[in-house]
């Protein structure tokens, strides 16, 4: 009962907490976890934890898929370079700096368990990406770059992390057995994705009920993350394409079926992202407590390893930004102020905490785990530098770089789309077989006025009955034209989707107005 009541609370504050932050214009997923870690303190807040197994299959898969949901296949086509430099290198690299930091600061605590400290600390938190660079007024080019690192570099340090954890239990090496268990693991993953969404499919086709064709895509998350997991492939990746396949194989047709499901998803994100931060809150709040003076020894070793953290990440972005970007027609990053900022959205979160809190409490002789309290500080130390700070900070430093603002580029890009729509939509409604049976002069009317010609009409006939019954014909015959029309349109932004150099997100604006504009038609 405390937790449900627990539960009741974060989601009230998530709720109050969004509204502040609209108000004094910081992101609410950092003012929900300040909020809670202070609220943890109060003597009324009961003292209740979640199992650190099951944070991150309870909220990664939801969040994860409402965030690779605005991505597409053309997007990891062309941005294919970030994913290796940034997703894959960028994390093994800096599991690599952190256990030598570690190791040679805090040598008892064996290599294996510092390689494991390294996974933790080492992917940026996607939902943390999401929730607060995406509110900040950046570039897209930036922005997308760390949406696509965000979402697959959770893989590999989940990968590393179980294989360190697996040694330091059974006083092992860590092999380079761990680099085809991770593209197995991906390979696997991939299929399981793949198989997942044309599942969905098959029941959405099945299913007349527009309400349970949206939930699948809440099921649909979780099967494939805990289906990858038993199978020892990974959940993230997993998640990932069966979001960005479900993406691929929308329909014209569906408007509906994706007005409903992206309301339900817009509120479940923000409920969901409002728990699992007010979690986190909490918890670091009660690692804090629970360390209590022994924390000031271990400041040496947190310092060292927040700077090797950050240091590492902004070395990495220098680099790339001195070899010439990531992508060949996306350059990123193109200056040292895009390489300041995408240093200081390296934001770790969820996966950090629940890794450190996963990590066994004892050995496989059933000894206790060695320096398992300072793994655990270490990464909530990591969460306040590279998550509070930026998250609070990010704003300001925006527009102290004076970064170029690009707005009017991307009004730009979404005014073309809107124009290729409706190039398409007039094309299909002077060639549709109901406009065919227009008169000539009626089907310019219709390709001039649209949304007003059926009161235009019934205004002037309203007062002849033969008329207004020969007027119901031609309206029928032009709402199918209308119909037709936007089909062709939905047809054309959904193939835009997926062509490399067309942002999927502001595709999918002028794909709302088109769903809108046919739910309006049949009503």
């Amino acid at each position: 009962m405390e937790f449900l009541l627990l539960v009741v609370g974060l989601l009230f504050g998530t709720v109050l907490i969004v509204g502040v932050g609209e108000r004094i214009r910081l992101p609410y997923p950092i003012l929900m976890l300040v909020f809670s870690a202070l609220a943890a303190s109060l003597p009324f807040v009961p003292d209740v934890h979640i199992d650190p197994e099951l944070i991150l299959p309870l909220f990664l898969p939801s969040l994860l898929f409402a965030a690779a949901q605005r991505s597409s296949w053309s997007v990891f086509r062309l941005r294919w370079r970030s994913l290796v430099l940034l997703a894959v290198l960028l994390v093994v690299v800096t599991v690599a700096a952190v256990a030598a930091v570690t190791w040679w600061l805090v040598p008892a605590l064996g290599v294996p368990l510092a390689i494991a400290l390294g996974a933790i600390v080492a992917p940026p938190d996607p939902v943390a990406v999401e929730a607060i660079a995406g509110k900040v007024r950046m570039r897209r080019r930036l922005l997308t770059v760390l949406q696509t690192e965000g979402l697959f570099n959770d893989a590999m340090a989940i990968v590393i992390f179980q294989t360190a954890v697996s040694a330091t239990i059974n006083n092992e090496r860590v092999g380079w057995d761990i680099v085809p268990r991770f593209f197995l693991g991906a390979a696997g993953a991939v299929l399981l994705g793949i198989a997942m969404a044309w599942l969905v499919g098959a029941l959405n086709r099945f299913v007349p009920n527009l309400v349970a064709r949206s939930a699948t895509t809440l099921v649909a998350p979780y099967a494939v993350y805990l289906l990858a997991e038993v199978a020892h492939c990974s959940g993230v990746v997993a998640v990932v394409v069966t979001a960005v396949e479900l993406g691929r194989r929308a329909r014209p047709q569906d408007s509906e079926e994706r007005l409903t499901r992206s309301a339900f998803w817009e509120v479940l994100e923000l409920l969901t992202t409002g728990i699992a931060f007010g979690l986190v809150g909490i918890e670091m709040r009660s690692v804090i407590d629970a360390e209590g003076p022994s924390l000031v020894r271990f400041v040496p070793g947190i310092a060292a390893v927040c700077a090797a953290v950050v240091l590492v990440r902004f070395i990495w972005m220098y680099v790339i930004y001195r070899m010439g970007g990531t992508e060949r027609r996306e350059k990123t990053p193109r200056s040292l102020k895009e390489v300041v900022v995408l240093t200081w959205c390296g934001m770790r979160g969820l996966a950090t905490l629940a890794l450190a809190l996963a990590l066994p409490s004892t050995l496989a002789d059933g000894s206790p785990t060695p320096g398992r309290n300072f793994v655990v500080a270490v990464a909530c130390s990591v969460l306040v530098v590279t998550l509070v700070l930026p998250g609070l900070t990010l704003p300001w430093l925006t527009r102290v770089l004076r970064l170029p603002d690009d707005r009017e580029a991307e009004q730009q890009a979404q005014r073309a789309l809107a124009r290729r729509a409706e190039r398409v939509a007039l094309e299909a409604m002077q060639t549709s077989p109901a406009a065919l049976k227009l008169p000539e002069g009626r089907r310019r009317a219709l390709a001039r006025r649209m949304s007003s010609l059926h009161t235009i009409l019934e205004a002037d006939y309203a007062d002849d009955p033969d008329k207004m019954r020969r007027l119901k014909v031609v309206l029928a015959a032009m709402d199918r034209a209308q119909r037709d029309a936007l089909d062709a349109a939905r047809r054309e932004m959904l193939a835009a989707r997926n062509e490399p150099g067309n942002d999927p997100e502001l595709v999918d604006r002028v794909l709302r107005r088109l769903d809108l504009r046919t739910m309006t038609l049949d009503r």
